[in-house]
């Protein structure tokens, strides 16, 4: 047989190729292009929810190349992992006994959908040192939105967006709460980790960020269910992290911070006025309190007709559709959120979803029990979504599911890799939170 001449050539140059794609995608560059991709998402969240949809979607594109999906399906064996597929797995099979239209099923998936994107960040960020530039990036990013909140609650005119509160450029005031809540207390640890190590500086620098945070929580914009939350968490903090004369001297000072924050802030108080005037006003008033009340107790009877299995995916407004039948005012609501994650899930999926989102949350919860700034960090993240899901129903909601997932899967990737900061000398840990000395 005659070989043309080029011929071995022509046939080498796919497979030299093919070679040269194989050790790109496998490079450290190419990962690092990843990572810079996961920071700009998590960067983009405060501002902009389609931006931040397209970002996760490329991201998942630059990053399936990358994977090896042999060595990823081992890692669906952790229940971290796991869950978060089954309660997918759930929503979709939940379509075949929905008694909403077809279009509100399919719509019903959507919201559970983003929880596939925890395996793939736990398998990633088990593999990349760039974890801490998502966590740093969201810092920053909430650090500009914080500095714009306090310029638009004097020249309002300055908001991005055309936004119903005060001190709020963009999105709404529940959004904005729960990332400077976040922001707060992920920088406690490092806070006192640079207080016992005596860097003064960069502990004043990290106490400054923190008391802006709250403080603009406090009387520019705010969401009550942040004060619940932001309460579990100091309590959290001190357990874990101070011995018990310290514990006493935070909660002492708490007590009298709260103290000179209630008399100074009227916005504070008229936000807790306003619960006892939106109870009284049930049944009578669509205001937010007595909306809840009605939402749960709704809820509850769709619930006790369909216990095991519920209603199926998308069926929360059929089900209020069909009792507003004859009904006025606040009974006659229809609604497609019950505003608790718990009362949302067991609607549709009955006792099975309710185990499904329990056992997903305590696997995290687990996952978060060791040292260092991830654990901490993905202890925040879940501990938060847990307490301010039981007013709203942030795991599905766009805004907080998002901040969920990605908490979750960058700093649990860090954990079982064994690459997060855990593993860094106490000042550094610090020092990459906090970006001082970069």
């Amino acid at each position: 047989m005659t070989v043309q001449p080029g011929a071995l050539h022509r046939h080498a140059r796919p497979a030299r190729w093919q070679g040269r794609l194989k050790a790109w995608r496998g490079s450290s560059v190419y990962s690092r292009c990843i990572d810079i991709l996961a920071a700009t998402t998590a960067a983009s969240l405060p501002w902009s929810t389609t931006a931040t949809g397209i970002l996760v979607a490329l991201w998942i594109v630059v990053l399936a190349p990358a994977i090896d999906w042999s060595e990823f399906s081992l890692n669906l064996s952790h229940p971290a992992c796991a869950l978060p597929l089954a309660f997918f797995g759930l929503a979709i099979v939940g379509v075949l006994w929905s008694e909403g239209p077809w279009s509100a099923s399919l719509h019903g998936i959507g919201p559970v959908s983003k929880l596939l994107v925890i395996s793939l960040l736990l398998y990633h960020f088990q593999r990349s040192r760039g974890g801490i530039w998502v966590f740093t990036a969201f810092l920053g990013s909430c650090t500009l939105l914080m500095i714009l909140s306090w310029i638009v609650l004097f020249v309002p005119e300055l908001k991005i967006a055309r936004t119903v509160s005060d001190g709020v450029p963009v999105k709404n005031y529940i959004d904005q709460s729960q990332e400077f809540a976040l922001c707060a207390f992920a920088l406690a640890r490092p806070a006192l980790i640079l207080f016992r190590e005596r860097q003064w500086g960069r502990f004043v620098g990290c106490m400054v960020l923190i008391l802006a945070f709250v403080a603009n929580m406090l009387f520019v914009a705010s969401a009550r269910t942040a004060l619940i939350y932001m309460t579990v968490l100091l309590m959290l903090f001190a357990a874990l992290h101070l011995r018990w004369r310290a514990m006493l001297a935070l909660f002492a000072g708490t007590a009298v911070a709260s103290v000179l924050v209630w008399t100074t802030s009227p916005y504070l108080r008229q936000r807790i006025a306003d619960i006892a005037v939106e109870y009284q006003g049930h049944d009578s008033k669509l205001v937010s309190t007595a909306q809840r009340l009605n939402y749960w107790r709704k809820s509850l009877t769709f619930i006790a007709t369909a216990p095991l299995m519920g209603h199926g995916t998308g069926s929360i407004k059929t089900q209020f559709e069909h009792d507003a039948i004859g009904q006025t005012g606040l009974r006659a609501e229809v609604v497609n959120n019950p505003h608790n994650q718990t009362l949302n899930v067991l609607v549709q999926w009955g006792l099975i979803g309710g185990f499904v989102l329990y056992g997903m949350w305590l696997s995290h919860l687990l996952l978060f029990r060791g040292e260092g700034l991830a654990a901490w960090i993905g202890l925040v993240t879940v501990v938060q979504n847990v307490v301010s899901s039981l007013l709203n129903s942030h795991l599905f909601d766009f805004h907080e599911g998002w901040m969920y997932v990605l908490g979750v899967g960058v700093a649990g990737g860090m954990l079982l890799g064994g690459k997060g900061p855990k593993r860094l000398p106490a000042p550094a840990i610090a020092t990459d939170m906090t970006g001082a000395g970069r």
